[in-house]
């Protein structure tokens, strides 16, 4: 038996382990078979404190991961299956394997939703993003389009006008979805072009490895343009990774997992940290700092057992 066990790598679920490990507390950390998390998508990370210079990503959790090994953490690259929180210790399993342990921290963060078009994973940190805060310095003087209506979009739109050229906003609609006051920050930006009633259809061109355009759909007449561009930033959301702890937890209408206080979830003992949790922030810098308070609350309630 583990006293702790960790769903979920990224730099929430490593961070934790680092914090577990070091305070000499038996820790199994299930990384998924897509270990490393969101960030494994991103090609270059320049906004996590410590690295003037840059990271890549998959470096930046490779160091994460190394250095939680390095205090006593054990990995395993597997999904989990199945959990049962009902009675302490828990019981997780994977593989066919059951381990149990005294406390759970998940850090099984979210996926962002995308087109599923063919050329949309290939070029994924080739010029199709799903964030601008991350990747909009790249795009300096380009031509870049975000697809989505809410918010999130316009946020999205907001951040990359203050380095792109042009930023148009593909929409299936005819008016956003968005709050009145986002909305008006985007209707009075020169940067910035709505484009109604349109889907996207086609992102151009995987032969070369990098973005060049996107082909259009207007879903009223069915019209197929080409829009020429640098970037593709899809803004049409996320879903929280959180399905396996269906009736065990207790979630939001959008599938997040609530808090009881920072990383407390509904059941003493089970604990998150990351998106999994987080539909506001979404940054490795903040994952990371939910990681390390839930190992901290993970070791001050073993202390109570």
């Amino acid at each position: 038996m583990k006293q702790v066990i960790i769903i979920g790598s990224g730099p929430s679920g490593y961070t934790a382990a680092v914090y577990t490990g070091r305070a000499n507390l038996s820790t199994l950390v299930i990384e998924g078979s897509s270990a490393g998390g969101q960030l494994m998508l991103t090609t270059e990370v320049e906004n996590f404190p410590g690295f003037p210079d840059g990271i890549r990503g998959g470096e930046l959790m490779m160091r994460l991961r190394q250095q939680a090994e390095k205090f006593g953490a054990e990995f395993v690259m597997e999904d989990v299956k199945s959990v049962d929180f009902s009675k302490r210790p828990f019981t997780l399993e994977y593989g066919g394997i059951k381990e149990q342990a005294q406390a759970v921290i998940i850090a099984t963060g979210a996926s962002p939703k995308l087109l599923g078009l063919p050329a949309e994973k290939t070029l994924m940190s080739r010029g199709v993003s799903v964030c601008a805060t991350c990747d909009a310095p790249f795009f300096r003087n380009k031509i870049v389009i975000v697809v989505g209506g809410g918010d999130a979009a316009l946020e999205e739109a907001s951040v990359l006008a203050k380095f792109a050229s042009h930023v148009s906003i593909i929409h299936r609609r005819d008016e956003f979805r968005a709050s009145k006051i986002m909305r008006d920050r985007i209707m009075h930006n020169p940067k910035i072009r709505p484009v109604w009633n349109s889907v996207v259809t086609e992102i151009s061109d995987a032969s070369k490895g990098k973005v060049t355009g996107v082909k259009l759909k207007d879903i009223n007449t069915g019209l197929i343009t080409d829009l020429p561009c640098d970037g593709v930033f899809l803004a049409i959301g996320h879903k929280p990774n959180s399905d396996l702890f269906k009736g065990q937890l207790e979630l939001d209408e959008n599938g997040y997992i609530v808090k009881k206080n920072f990383t407390q979830t509904s059941v003493e003992g089970v604990f998150v940290c990351g998106d999994v949790a987080d539909p506001r922030y979404r940054q490795a810098i903040t994952a990371a700092g939910a990681g390390c308070a839930a190992a901290l609350d993970a070791e001050k309630f073993l202390e109570t057992l």
